[in-house]
Parts: structure tokens; C-alpha cells; sequence
């Protein structure tokens, strides 16, 4: 095993030496979609990113438990415990159970993490399966004292917790700044103090998903979910807690407070964030009408693109930024990004056809400890992806006959491209990926049905006309919609 991995510490703003705590088990978890919608560019990065990090741990041969949860219930509309639960407006807006919209956006996030050659995590739990968990947790904050009920709802005390603790720990804002900074409670005046979160939420009559609680019938607060999952699946201290950096200010603060509060430890050693994407140096979002979704980039309709660009091109393009830095969207970009990762992926395909000679004029080993000095530099890829390319450059001129290479070196070259570029970086060669367009395919025409059963049918339409452009008709049948070539 490979030791001396450096891991970026959110909590304490430096690199450390990655020391888990039982090894060679490590425990990660990682904050997964809420399912009421498709997801988006932003939210691949995030995924693809610790799959990346899933993929060194277990290269480095520990035994990793990835637990990535699905958020299924309690996500509300506003920032402060308001608003209608998202999952359930979407049912209603649909006339269809909430489980149904659940299930559906669950299956698309699959469908896209499996396009993009994401490996699926160790435990998926969901919110709404672990209602029990989340009930008993509340009781537990309750019983220190840091949490309190009024009419049905439990909040969570922070000034109170605040007084013994650091809440601004993860963030490195101290209390009178976070209150200066927040608005009125607008309609939560049962709430103590300003920055109060609700563990617990009372349901009102017409609220679709809701459980029978000690405090009435109600539902549970978003920041909750994840300390009872955590908890259960990892314990009440494990190594990488994880997550989009949005997370960072509101609901990984809020975790750590409720599992100081309740198990009197911190949840995680390592907070690990990804940071932003932008469009054109513009931050990537919903509300200024630039956000992606992957089928628009796989298909080439979208607003700012000049063409399609293949999900293994995608993954290659967000890998080749270090996961903290920002990530810059565009034309260029993108072709930069099919450019490399056609070079990289016609090196690979070259290497059992290089000539093995007596000499070398290359010494591998120099090059492999170069790209493990990359990963365990806080899984920096971009710059082993800069080591790829030398190796590519090495693959290249020994099949040229420019340069020599003996059996040794070739098979230590052989085991560099494998483990790194296929086992690490997760990327495939499409050239020889043909299986994958049928479930490509597929994931594009259920977008489509989705996008008619939501009466968009504009979006019908755009995916409709986006697909015989490129070759592939579409029929729709009362059994469904069915795909061909033109």
C-alpha cells in the first residue's frame, strides 16, 4: 500500500496525512441528490469527483465504505425551515404519490451516473427509510438540553450550543457574524434565535409525507437525515464526510452541531468540498438560466455549445481541474477536453502492440511514482493527467520505433496506463464501448417521456428533433417509445 496520501481538511484549511481510524476500513459519506428533479453539471462534478477518491482508496488497497445517501423527503423550499417540501409540490404539480416522483428522479440519477461511469457507492440509504433513526436522534438532542419543542416542531438550539461550542467551525465564522447575516425569521417566530434549524417539522393537514413522532405527526428536518444515516452506516465518528462546497456554510455546519450535541464527538476527521462550476467565469446555476443537465451536452442542445460531446469526454473534461478549484465551462474548454482525451485513449489502445527490446531508452518506474505522488497530493489529477500524457508521448514514440523499451519497462507501462487511466480516472474507450449507446439511448428517450408527462412539451420536442439530427428516430407506441436508426 502506498502510504503518505495529503487529504485538503475544510475544517482545519490545510492539507493532512490521511490516518483513518480503523484501518484498512474507511468510512466515507457523501451528501447524494434530492430527487425531485434531473440533476445537473454541478451535481456530476461533485459525484465524479469523490468516485475518483473511492477508486484511489480501494487502489491503495483499503477496504472503503461509501455511503451516499438519497434525499427523498424533508428538503424544503426556503433556507429557513419554510416553504413546501420539494418532492411533494412536484407530486402534487403531477397528481402522482410523491414515492413515484422520488423514484423516478432516482432512477434518471442512476441512469446518468452509470453513463458517466460512476461506480455505485457502498450503502444508498434513503431519508424516508430511516425515519426511526432520525426520530431517535431527535430525543437524543432533546435529552442534552439543545433542542426544543413548540407545537409540534423541534428546533435545534444553536446560541445554546454556541456557548459550549464552536458553530462556526467548519466555516470559520464566529456567532455575531452568522446573526448579523441572517434575515428575519419571516413566519418562524416560535423559533428561539435567528439561526435555529428545525429538527423536526410539524406537518400542516394538506402536507403530503409525514410520520407519526413523540411531537405529533410531522417530518423530519434535511440536516437530520444525514446524522442519522452517517451514524448508522459509519458510527458516530468516521473518516471523510463529504460534499458540493454549497453544503459547507448551512448543512455541514448544522451536522456537526447535532452530532457534537448528541454523541459529543465530531461526526468526521476529514471534510472534503468541491468547489464551484462556472459558464464563461459565470457561477453555474438554475436561477440565471445557465445550468446543464448531461443530456444537453451528450445530445449538443443547449445555448452555449457548438456541438455534442460523449459522457467519457465529460468526466475526462470535470478530472481535469483539481476538485477545490473552480471549473470554467465553454467551447473552448470542452474541445480542449475531446482533445485530450482522444490522445490519451489512442495511446492506451496502442500499448499491446509496442515491440519489446532488449535496451530501454525509458525508465517507468520514475513516471509511476510520479502519478502515485499526484493522487497522494489531495487526488490531484490534473496533475497525474499531465503524467499521462507523458506516458502517452513514451507509447507513441516506442511504437514509431523512436524509442526502445525492454519487457520490464513495458510492463510496468502497461500496469501505469491500467491502474491510472482505467481503474482511477474511471475513463473508458467509447471506440470500443458500443454496449453503452443503447443505455445512453434509453436514458435520453426517458427524459423525453418525462419532459411530456410534465406537459414540457417544448423539451419533448427539442429532444425529439436533437436525435434525428444526429441519426436516431424516435416512435412513440402505447407501450412506450421506441428508438432507431434512420
Amino acid at each position: 500500500m502506498k502510504q503518505n496520501l495529503f487529504v485538503y481538511n475544510t475544517l482545519t484549511r490545510k492539507k493532512e496525512e490521511f490516518k483513518p481510524i480503523n484501518p484498512p476500513l474507511v468510512g466515507m459519506y457523501v451528501c447524494g441528490p434530492t430527487v425531485y428533479s434531473d440533476v445537473h453539471l454541478g451535481n456530476c462534478r461533485t459525484y465524479i469527483s469523490f468516485d475518483l477518491m473511492f477508486r484511489y482508496l480501494n487502489h491503495l488497497g483499503y477496504k472503503v465504505r461509501y455511503v451516499r445517501n438519497i434525499t427523498d423527503a424533508g428538503h424544503l423550499e426556503g433556507d429557513l425551515d419554510e416553504g413546501e417540501d420539494k418532492i411533494s409540490k412536484k407530486a402534487k404539480l403531477a397528481q402522482l404519490e410523491p414515492m413515484e416522483i422520488a423514484q423516478k428522479y432516482t432512477i434518471g440519477f442512476h441512469d446518468v451516473m452509470n453513463i458517466l461511469n460512476v461506480l455505485p457507492p457502498s450503502i444508498e440509504p434513503t431519508a424516508t427509510g430511516h425515519i426511526i433513526e432520525q426520530i431517535e436522534l431527535v430525543k437524543r438532542i432533546l435529552a442534552k438540553g439543545y433542542a426544543y419543542e413548540v407545537n409540534g416542531s423541534v428546533y435545534f438550539d444553536v446560541e445554546k450550543y454556541n456557548s459550549t461550542h464552536d458553530y462556526g467551525i467548519l466555516n470559520g465564522r464566529n456567532l455575531d457574524d452568522l446573526l448579523a447575516n441572517t434575515r428575519a425569521l419571516g413566519g418562524q417566530q416560535e423559533k428561539h434565535g435567528k439561526l435555529d434549524f428545525a429538527l423536526w417539522i410539524k406537518a400542516k393537514p394538506e402536507h403530503l409525507m409525514k410520520w407519526p413522532s413523540p411531537w405529533g405527526v410531522g417530518f423530519p428536518g434535511w440536516h437530520l437525515e444525514c446524522s442519522a444515516m452517517s451514524n448508522k452506516y459509519l458510527g458516530e465518528h468516521f473518516d471523510i464526510h463529504g460534499g458540493g462546497i454549497d453544503l459547507m456554510p448551512t448543512h455541514h455546519t448544522n451536522e456537526i452541531a447535532q452530532n457534537i450535541a448528541c454523541c459529543e464527538t465530531i461526526p468526521a476527521t476529514y471534510w472534503v468540498h468541491t468547489n464551484m462550476l462556472t459558464v464563461n467565469g459565470q457561477k453555474m446555476s438554475k436561477s440565471l438560466g445557465n445550468s446543464f443537465l448531461p443530456v444537453e451536452l451528450f445530445t449538443g442542445k443547449n445555448s452555449i455549445l457548438n456541438k455534442a460531446y460523449s459522457p467519457m469526454t465529460v468526466r475526462f473534461f470535470i478530472l481535469q481541474a483539481h476538485y477545490r478549484s473552480t471549473l470554467d465551462f465553454g467551447n473552448d474548454a470542452m474541445e480542449a477536453s475531446e482533445k485530450g482525451f482522444k490522445r490519451l485513449m489512442n495511446a492506451y489502445a496502442l500499448i499491446n502492440d509496442l515491440k519489446v527490446s532488449a535496451t530501454s531508452d525509458v525508465e517507468i518506474n520514475a513516471l509511476l511514482n510520479r502519478c502515485y505522488e499526484a493522487m497522494n497530493d489531495d487526488f490531484n489529477s490534473p496533475v497525474l493527467i499531465a503524467e499521462l500524457f507523458e506516458a502517452s508521448r513514451i507509447i507513441n514514440s516506442v511504437y514509431d520505433n523512436k524509442l526502445k523499451i525492454d519487457a520490464e519497462n513495458l510492463q510496468l507501462l502497461k500496469q501505469l496506463m491500467q491502474s491510472f487511466v482505467i481503474d482511477i480516472l474511471g475513463l473508458k474507450d467509447e471506440k470500443a464501448a458500443d454496449d453503452d449507446l443503447p443505455q445512453l439511448l434509453n436514458f435520453i428517450v426517458n427524459l423525453r417521456s418525462q419532459a411530456k408527462t410534465n406537459q414540457d412539451y417544448a423539451t419533448s420536442d427539442k429532444i425529439r428533433d436533437g436525435l434525428q439530427k444526429i441519426g436516431f428516430q424516435l416512435k412513440d407506441t402505447k407501450e412506450g417509445t421506441n428508438w432507431s436508426k434512420i
